[in-house]
């Protein structure tokens, strides 16, 4: 009885030691063995070796160049300004009027025309004003009406028969001289509607217009072609001080304030 003695002892040894292995085999959920390593390299995309690995893209700060505001120093308007390489659709009619009512009517237009009254009052322009605050009144809505005239006539009025762009597209980039050369020469020459270049009409012929149309509320003694001529060349000074304040803003923004504005 040695042999099957044997045999038995065999036997159960041979369960006690496969019968965990077995239990923990039915327990545990079945996982896909991974594939081989030579499955894996086939689906790898091919490297060139050639060719260098791209460099993660640095993120490059925000351009402010020639970049402009809805206002200056957070006080003037700058409605009609149009940003260095800038391109935006032609403006309808009723874009044109809507402009100039902004520009006309905002509420640092109200002080822009007082101190201008108050400058015509200290040099005395028309003596027919006398002076004190009756005078200051006079000279405040003569100077406003003509602001009014002038922004009708070179915003809304002579642009959309001529079918110009009122606004000033800021060149934004090259020296001094040629900015400023730029700037002071977007009086005689502005854009189409369809983007083309043409003689500014609406500065030079809408302005002397506005300053013929001032002799209507004008005293009798400043009906004159003198006077009529002189608020023509102010008034187009004023806008060429204007295009060249609008073209250097956004330097001045961005250096001295950090794009505060």
């Amino acid at each position: 009885m040695i042999l099957p003695r044997f045999a038995f002892f065999s036997l159960l040894a041979l369960a006690v030691r496969f019968f965990p292995l077995t239990c923990a085999a039915q327990q545990a959920p079945s996982t896909p063995l991974p594939p081989p390593a030579d499955t894996v390299l086939e689906h790898l995309p091919a490297s060139d070796p050639e060719t260098p690995p791209e460099a993660p893209s640095a993120r490059q700060p925000p351009s402010y160049e020639g970049q402009q505001t809805r206002r200056i120093l957070g006080i003037i308007p700058n409605f009609r300004s149009v940003s260095a390489d800038q391109k935006l659709p032609a403006l309808r009619t009723g874009e044109k009027l809507k402009l100039t009512l902004e520009d006309s009517f905002d509420y640092s237009s109200f002080i822009y025309v007082g101190i201008l009254a108050g400058v015509s009052q200290t040099e005395g322009s028309y003596p027919e004003f006398h002076t004190g605050a009756p005078a200051y009144a006079r000279y405040y809505w003569h100077n406003f009406a003509d602001t009014l005239n002038g922004n009708l006539m070179t915003e809304f009025l002579l642009p959309s028969a001529t079918r110009e762009d009122p606004r000033y597209y800021t060149l934004g980039r090259g020296g001094f001289f040629k900015r400023t050369g730029y700037s002071v020469t977007r009086l005689l020459v502005t854009r189409t509607d369809g983007g083309r270049m043409a003689p500014n009409l609406s500065e030079i012929v809408g302005n002397g217009a506005a300053s013929g149309l001032s002799g209507l509320y004008y005293p009798a003694q400043e009906r004159t072609w003198t006077k009529t001529g002189q608020r023509w060349v102010t008034q187009v000074g004023l806008d060429g001080f204007s295009n060249l304040i609008k073209e250097f803003w956004p330097d001045v923004n961005s250096r001295l304030f950090h794009n505060k504005y």
